[in-house]
């Protein structure tokens, strides 16, 4: 039987075999149960996800952020950002913040002219459809000291890929001065 992983959209991913370049196995993920099956994760190997629900299999590797780290991030984004719909991602030394790229009440506007609409049937299959961007990302620069910089998305400039707004600085003051910028028109301001 192969390996199953259903993702955050509720679809499912079997686990699968194959030959690298260099004549090593190589492991994919696929929507379809087609190619060698793999019955369970190969050791040395993890499972990752992505924010807009692509599955991944790929070598473990020390984790350089804490889970207490990232719950400062997402408990700041509760309290202070009150939005509602965003994900985090933990890679190496960034947490980053993704929102989506359309508000979910713009969609829902587009079906209040049917009567029937089943609206909490109509808020999950529009959740499934929905695309995340990285918005901001706090980066650990110091691994002793614990100290992090917080950097915005850059928009106006292809070369501008990610400003930084501060560094160098305790990642709960971080997280409270800038996560109550996420959703607002303001935070494009933020340079």
């Amino acid at each position: 039987m192969t390996f199953r992983y259903t993702n955050q959209k509720g679809e499912a991913y079997y686990l699968h075999k194959g030959t690298g370049k260099k004549a090593g196995s190589q492991y994919s993920f696929s929507r379809k149960e087609a190619g060698t099956p793999v019955k369970s994760i190969p050791k040395g190997y993890e499972i990752y996800e992505n924010a807009n629900g692509r599955v991944f299999l790929r070598k473990s590797v020390p984790k350089k952020i804490t889970q207490g780290e990232v719950s400062i991030v997402e408990n700041c984004i509760r309290q202070y950002a009150k939005i509602k719909d965003y994900k985090v991602d933990v890679k190496g030394r960034a947490i980053t913040i993704y929102l989506p790229d359309l508000e979910i009440n713009e969609l829902k506007s587009c079906f209040e002219s049917f009567v029937l609409v089943n609206h909490s049937l109509l808020d999950k299959s529009l959740k499934n459809i929905l695309t995340y961007s990285p918005i901001m990302r706090f980066i650990l620069d110091d691994e002793k000291q614990r100290e992090f910089r917080v950097e915005r998305a850059g928009f106006a400039d292809p070369d501008d890929e990610w400003l930084l707004l501060e560094g160098g600085n305790d990642l709960q003051k971080l997280a409270k001065r800038y996560c109550r910028h996420l959703g607002k028109d303001f935070f494009y301001d933020l340079i």
